[in-house]
């Protein structure tokens, strides 16, 4: 499985997403295009960061009817885009759905992956306020084998739980791993975190950093410290 760091494009608008890709001269990250970027600059955002050279994570997280799902997919299968991304927790039909929708019709697709819990979710949040009585590990396995079951690629998960997801569904299943903060970097607003390198040692194939990066005072630097840290 191969290995790798994606830098989450937060930002509200095209202009501070161009001027934040135009300090990498030597490297053309793996980049992630999020519901605020992608709601607030359209299809267009992504065409014009394929077209710098950047492999894709579109990340809106679908999560509707079988049909619904189905639909959306086939029009995000004209993007050039390298990941899509929808909710475990609506169903092995929806995600069957999905897939079907997302394969071209010369068979070719990018890669499908299901969202178990969000990393701001802990497990007394999801117990309380979604009444589901499983633990957070019992919960994250059952929707990655669901997602297996489905015929996904893999999930986004916490790095917290890629080497349980590994165990479950297999070293060729993907895990995506947001939650990735440096040893001296903030928490924010996320729960269940790890840092780069002990998310390689704890089994995650890609990992999804955003703010240690994006809001570092040198992003390049911050993103090679990342990359040196991940991969080696």
């Amino acid at each position: 499985m191969k290995h790798d760091v994606i830098v989450a494009l937060d930002f509200p608008s095209a202009q501070e997403v161009y001027g934040f890709l135009d300090q990498f001269r030597e490297e053309k990250p793996f980049v992630k295009i999020g519901m605020e970027l992608f709601y607030a600059e359209g299809p267009e955002i992504v065409r014009q960061i394929k077209a710098r050279g950047h492999q894709i994570f579109l990340d809106l997280k679908l999560h509707d009817i079988p049909n619904t799902v189905k639909s959306a997919m086939r029009v995000l299968s004209r993007l050039d885009v390298d990941m899509v991304n929808l909710h475990a927790a609506g169903t092995i039909d929806m995600m069957k759905a999905a897939l079907e929708g997302l394969t071209r019709p010369d068979g070719t697709r990018p890669m499908l992956l299901a969202v178990t819990q969000l990393t701001s979710t802990s497990e007394e949040r999801m117990q309380r306020e979604l009444l589901i009585s499983a633990t957070m590990p019992e919960t994250v396995r059952k929707y990655a084998q669901n997602a297996r079951e489905a015929g996904l690629d893999g999930v986004v998960c916490s790095p917290l739980e890629a080497a349980m997801v590994h165990e479950a569904c297999g070293a060729d299943f993907a895990t995506v791993t947001p939650g990735i903060r440096f040893a001296d970097s903030a928490a924010d607003d996320q729960r269940r975190v790890m840092t780069p390198e002990k998310a390689r040692l704890g089994g995650s194939d890609y990992i999804v950093v955003g703010r240690p990066i994006t809001r570092a005072e040198d992003p390049v630097a911050a993103y090679r410290r990342c990359v040196r840290e991940f991969i080696g």
